[in-house]
């Protein structure tokens, strides 16, 4: 597993996400799964690099509007939307295609 520097470094957040994210997640892993034994599992993986990446350095995404900031996943069609809270933890609210409608999930908090 490639690791990023600022990950090894140990610079990493408080994470936290929404109560609908992990149902998302599985949902995700789950269909990739049944294109391809162990396609799920890859796409947990990277989402986890993925969400440490934004957690060692939160400022580099892109904001979308106001505090809403997001992060394009490498491998898969997929979005990580996410908040930088007081204290500099990260809030991760919606994990998404992205041809899914632009709208979804942008109000959670």
């Amino acid at each position: 597993m490639e690791r990023d520097e600022e990950i090894e470094s140990g610079k990493v957040k408080a994470l936290s996400h929404s109560p609908s994210l992990h149902t998302e997640l599985e949902e995700v892993r789950d269909y990739y799964e049944s294109q391809s034994i162990g396609l799920g599992r890859d796409f947990v993986d990277e989402f986890e690099r993925q969400v440490l990446r934004i957690a060692a350095m939160p400022e580099r995404w892109m904001v979308v509007r106001g505090d809403l900031r997001r992060s394009l996943m490498k491998r898969f069609p997929y979005v990580i939307f996410f908040r930088i809270l007081e204290g500099d933890a990260i809030r991760v609210t919606v994990v998404k295609h992205v041809k899914r409608h632009p709208s979804f999930g942008m109000r959670r908090k």
